[in-house]
């Protein structure tokens, strides 16, 4: 990882790779400014701020991205930045979770059960799609899109409130309902937006123009290589075995695997971050484990 530019907290609460799950009394980055309370910054380049800045460390669905090396070098930044006695929250895909399911659904399917065979292609998607694809989204947005999706329940159950937005818009859409209809925004300020996002794209329009009439064929090899380099491709799968295994390795103790309720951090119920307002899981697929930096 390269050097971070140090930044002073406002809070010694980090949430790291926070998508739309932030809370203002958390240090929220992502990659995209997407709210007022999130920082923009790519964790590539390291966690951009000082040794020892933050009792609590978060981050869920992040560490999966990283290949084997660069995730205990990920993890050695987060215990960087953590006080000593410092908790660090890490939620992942089980894949040990996601493997027991592929054989009920095996058995199942064997068995005549009802939705078996759409059960059985969804959980295939969700073990090797998002290591596999070579296009945003993949196979699972694609499924989810459909129309109809005749296991539907089975899906939103391993996949939560995700699944639950993609199908709505689908249904949106069927009923004819755009994204500018739901927009708070006057229609005239919606399209000069869109005109001004047109304008402001041209310069790199015109790049990948060049670039394609240069490369021909192999422009499409060059975009493939973009896209599983842009962070969203899953590198590597955890257990509890191996995830207590690589925690342990970079000098974490007190490793102990949770639920989405259950933490180190104090009030942790009360900021939502793996949970919805329902109460349900946020990513039902998920396993969650917690260590203490020495």
């Amino acid at each position: 990882m390269e050097s971070a530019v140090f930044m002073t907290p406002h809070s010694d609460l980090l949430n790291l790779g926070c998508g739309m799950k932030f809370h203002h009394a958390w240090v929220n980055v992502d990659l995209n400014k997407i709210g007022q309370d999130v920082l923009p910054w790519d964790l590539r380049n390291g966690i951009p701020f000082p040794n020892a800045s933050f009792r609590a460390v978060y981050h869920s669905h992040v560490l999966e991205h990283y290949n084997k090396k660069d995730a205990s070098e990920f993890l050695m930044e987060c215990r960087r930045v953590l006080q000593p006695k410092g908790i660090l929250r890490v939620v992942v895909p089980d894949l040990e979770a996601i493997a027991r399911m592929y054989l009920q659904v095996l058995k199942n399917l064997d068995s005549g059960v009802p939705a078996g065979a759409e059960n059985y292609t969804w959980i295939l998607l969700e073990m090797y799609d998002q290591a596999v694809r070579n296009y945003s989204g993949g196979a699972m947005a694609e499924y989810l899109l459909q129309q109809e999706v005749s296991n539907e329940e089975f899906v939103i159950m391993r996949c939560g409130v995700e699944a639950i937005k993609l199908r709505d818009s689908v249904c949106r859409r069927q009923k004819g309902i755009s994204s500018s209809d739901a927009s708070s925004s006057p229609e005239s300020m919606h399209n000069f937006r869109n005109v001004l996002s047109c304008l402001m794209r041209i310069p790199s329009l015109v790049r990948e123009l060049l670039l394609k009439l240069i490369l021909s064929a192999e422009y499409e090899t060059l975009k493939i290589g973009r896209f599983r380099l842009s962070g969203e491709v899953h590198q590597w799968m955890y257990d509890r075995y191996s995830l207590r295994c690589l925690l342990e390795s970079c000098g974490f103790v007190e490793i102990v695997q949770r639920n989405a309720f259950d933490s180190y951090i104090p009030n942790w119920s009360v900021y939502g971050l793996d949970t919805e307002l329902d109460g349900s899981i946020y990513k039902p697929d998920s396993m969650y484990m917690e260590a203490i930096k020495l």
